[in-house]
């Protein structure tokens, strides 16, 4: 039986025999296509190539691409673990034809492999094909085919759309698909028909073959495309599966390393069982191992939006599982084995083991002081329920704890369990759902509008001359294409805005990090400024024109510009980013991974990851090194590799980006390497001057590093200089002396705003005659304002008046900056008859607030301090209301 890895290896060597190119897989992270969440499919580094707006130098290809469904529209996350074959993470074989073979050698080639080289049981073997409809006629050619090599016409079988029509979107690319299924189970007179593409895992979908052949327009009509191609996609651990003869996924070879750890640290043998509530624990936990893993290694950092969020669900999920088992697992714990099981084939994840542990360390951590937060939250609702005499948590309170909190619907269940509430699941159910359509629009990130027009546009103009790197004065250059709203035109009148393509163009399309550039065009009587420049699809250079005199007409001649500040201060920030990536990695170490960056004429700014703030001193250390570098002046060199080469050589690829067979390496001396297409400086020395002038956090494990360079700089140390002789000469002290001066200010504030505090504690805390305590129904109460005092200082001074009465209540309430702080505070003899937070309850609204808390004390947040008075005047007939409620019970 082989395994996964020579499963992997003999579909790719069946291809490449075959004339294909095998290509590798893409990131996880789609580089260009705004449209995904995440890389789900083989066919999605390829997109550009089957929709004619990118063109490769092979028209056949072959991938094993990872791939992670968690979100959107292929969200598998609540199925893993509880079925045999749903994973988040999975790799895609796959064989690819742009307009070269079609139906009858894909067929070919699929029979082949599965029969001949994988030998699998043709008898067990089943094959679908498009039934047609009204639209499109049945697929009878794949079904002769399929018979043609081999299978009997019984076992080929004929589904709906649903099943075996295929389309790229609502428009585009789209055709009937083919499926071959295998039936998995030991007694063969259940090898039916019927139970191919029905419930269970008896029968399981391990290919599908799809036919690109039409192209549907805006009003649906299909037309025959010109130049038909094949995408097809087999599961590589379902494959593996069948060629392994095992019943699940997680049987497979590539799983038994981490099953095993998960065993070991969980002190639990795996059984198998898809109903047992622990083995679907360990299955959670291998799997979401996996995607976490290498979601990570690509450069996903847990957060609350977009693909962060879904990694942190994954994350959460997996710890809320590991701590079914005897010993909690987390996936921390599982990362070795991860690597063990898969660097084989992906060796980068040995070179990300440290971010990936620290990610994954960082974030369990995070979560399990949300859980202790959240259960505190958990327990002070349940209060707030029994004092309103409620038995049931609502359907939005239920949602806040999960969503806010994060805590696991079914821990919030449990604690209500104990105290014998109830939950609003159906409530809870609608708001998710209206969360999931939320998650699955924002999923879409932008729509790629006007796609289709820019691609004709590229057809028709052919591929556009950049020579901006050295060139970007006065470029001769000619008006291939007039676009206003998305409508080609003849001519760009005056007072007008539009997209122009010209060629050649000085102009820098934006990509990795570096804005697009703006500048100029002039003709003879006319002239326009360049405002932005995009390539919105493959690699058609458009520029958005404001005609500022005359009018520009298609085919016009045009002088272009970029202005040389801008150029040189771009070119100055560039390489200065590229100088910070590696000054990060030594200082901070190899973990550090970019996530990010900007780089504009007047700044750069870079993303990275890291767990921690930095210290003054690696600041220092970093922006040493920089400035070490550019004073060495070494030689910037700009060499084109094929990417193969360009990896061996150890140049880092840059965060998002789209790379095609041959790449530019951006090499400053034997220091920093990069893939990079951008406009970089000669030699280092070019870039003058660097400072970093903020660091900061920008989300969990991810920080913005901003710096300037050169004319930036000089200007930013000017400021410094002027602002630092003002105040030396509004103190009349010398330069020297001023940092000293300060902190003896500083202290000096700090030493009387300590006497004002105990000034104020200490007026708060007096009992004049008239501000004694009152009796309410045999209780003592006191009910007193005390503005500008903290909400620490306010429960000390509640403990302390508490202590004064003895027995009794103390209502205290604190107007600062226009907000509101009302406490209660109960004696521990009065607790069972006046909880805390019931009172807080009562009173909180007066003030436009709400609170809750403990039955000894409570505190609430209002808006209103206008009303804190009236809050405080009804405190009696609050307390008087709670005792009348003892007595009646």
């Amino acid at each position: 039986m082989p395994t996964t890895d020579e499963t992997r290896r003999q579909f790719l060597d069946y291809f490449v025999r075959n004339g294909h190119r095998e290509v590798a897989s893409s990131s996880l992270v789609p580089a260009g296509d705004p449209t995904l969440l995440f890389t789900n499919a083989g066919m999605n580094q390829f997109k550009d190539v089957f929709l004619g707006r990118e063109q490769r130098d092979y028209t056949r290809a072959t991938t094993s691409q990872k791939c992670v469904r968690a979100g959107g529209k292929h969200n598998d996350l609540e199925n893993v673990g509880r079925t045999a074959r749903h994973l988040t993470f999975f790799e895609m074989l796959g064989n690819f034809s742009f307009g070269d073979y079609f139906k009858a050698d894909a067929i070919r080639f699929a029979w082949d492999l599965m029969v001949k080289v994988y030998k699998l049981d043709v008898n067990r073997l089943w094959f679908t094909v498009f039934e047609g409809d009204e639209a499109v006629p049945a697929d009878d050619e794949a079904a002769k085919l399929w018979v043609k090599v081999g299978a009997k016409p019984e076992r080929v079988l004929r589904f709906g759309k649903k099943d075996n029509f295929w389309s790229m979107g609502d428009t585009g690319p789209c055709g009937p698909c083919s499926e071959i299924h295998y039936f998995r189970g030991e007694d063969m007179p259940k090898n039916v028909a019927e139970l191919v593409n029905a419930p269970g895992d008896d029968t399981m979908e391990i290919w599908n073959l799809v036919f690109m052949q039409y192209d549907r327009d805006t009003n649906g009509k299909l037309a025959p495309l010109p130049a038909p191609s094949v995408d097809t996609g087999a599961g590589l651990e379902r494959l593996s599966s069948v060629l392994q003869k095992v019943s699940t996924v997680y049987d497979i070879d590539s799983f038994q390393t981490i099953m095993k750890t998960i065993a070991d640290r969980g002190g639990r043998r795996y059984g198998g069982d898809m109903d047992d509530e622990l083995d679907t624990a360990m299955r959670v936990l291998c799997d979401h191992a996996r995607s976490s893993t290498f979601l990570i290694s690509d450069g996903v950092i847990p957060s609350n939006e977009g693909r962060g969020y879904v990694l942190r669900r994954i994350i959460r999920r997996a710890i809320r599982f590991g701590r079914k088992l005897p010993n909690p697992v987390l996936l921390s714990q599982l990362v070795d084995s991860v690597i063990a099981s898969m660097s084989n084939a992906y060796p980068e994840l040995r070179q990300r083991r440290q971010a990936v542990l620290a990610t994954l360390g960082a974030e369990e951590e995070r979560f399990s002081r949300t859980l202790t937060t959240g259960m505190e939250r958990v327990g002070q609702l349940l209060d707030e329920i029994r004092a309103r005499g409620e038995r049931s948590i609502s359907g939005e309170e239920v949602f806040r704890l999960y969503d806010t909190y994060g805590i696991p619907i079914d821990l919030i269940a449990e604690m209500a369990e104990e105290e014998g509430v109830t939950l609003d699941r159906e409530g809870f159910e609608t708001m998710m759902a209206d969360a999931r359509a939320k998650a699955k629009a924002s999923s879409k990130f932008q729509s790629s509008t006007d796609a289709a027009t820019f691609a004709h546009v590229a057809g028709k103009v052919g591929p556009i001359e950049f020579v901006g790197y050295e060139k970007f004065v006065d470029v001769p250059a000619s008006v291939k294409a007039i676009l206003i709203d998305g409508k080609e035109h003849d001519v760009l009148h005056h007072g007008s805005e539009g997209d122009v393509v010209i060629t050649p163009t000085p102009f820098y399309a934006e990509s990795g990090g570096q804005i697009g550039d703006a500048g100029t065009l002039e003709w003879s009587g006319g002239r326009a400024t360049v405002l932005d420049t995009q390539k919105p699809v493959g690699e058609l250079v458009v520029s958005r024109v404001r005609v500022d005199e005359g009018h520009l007409a298609h085919g016009t001649t045009v002088r272009a510009t970029v202005p040389m500040p801008t150029r040189l201060d771009t070119t100055a920030n560039h390489t200065a980013t590229h100088l910070l990536h590696k000054a990060l990695k030594d200082v901070l170490g190899e973990t550090v991974q970019q996530a990010g960056s900007l780089v504009a004429p007047d700044r750069l700014r870079f993303d990275y990851t890291y767990h921690q703030p930095l210290t003054d001193d690696q600041i220092k250390a970093i922006e040493d090194l920089v400035n070490e570098k550019i004073r060495e002046n070494v030689e910037v060199t700009k060499t084109i590799l094929p990417i193969a080469d360009a990896k061996k050589s150890g140049a880092v690829a840059m965060f998002g980006e789209k790379y095609g067979d041959r790449v530019r390496i951006v090499a400053a001396g034997d220091w920093s390497r990069e893939f990079c297409g951008g406009c970089h400086v000669n030699r280092t020395g070019d870039i003058g001057v660097f400072k970093i002038v903020s660091d900061r956090s920008l989300a969990a494990g991810v920080r913005r590093m901003e710096a300037l360079t050169g004319r930036g700089a000089l200007e930013y140390f000017q400021n410094l200089d002027e602002s630092a002789h003002e105040v030396q000469q509004q103190l009349n002290i010398r330069l020297a002396e001023l940092p000293a001066y300060v902190r003896s200010l500083q202290e000096r504030q700090k030493q009387l705003e300590r006497e004002v505090k105990q000034l104020r504690m200490k007026a708060a805390g007096a009992t004049p005659a008239e501000d004694k305590s009152v009796d309410v129904n045999g209780v003592k109460l006191i009910a007193r304002r005390a503005d500008d005092i903290s909400g620490g200082d306010l429960r000390n001074l509640a403990d302390e008046l508490r202590s004064k009465i003895k027995s009794g209540v103390v209502v205290l309430g604190s107007a600062t900056d226009g907000k509101v702080t009302l406490l209660t505070a109960v004696t521990k003899d009065l607790v069972d008859r006046i909880p805390a937070n019931s009172l807080i309850q009562k009173l909180a609204p007066i003030v436009g607030g709400k609170g809750g808390g403990k039955a000894d004390l409570a505190q609430a947040g209002g808006k209103d301090p206008d009303k804190l008075d009236d809050a405080l005047e009804s405190a009696p007939d609050a307390l008087r209301e709670l005792l009348a409620v003892v007595a009646g019970s």
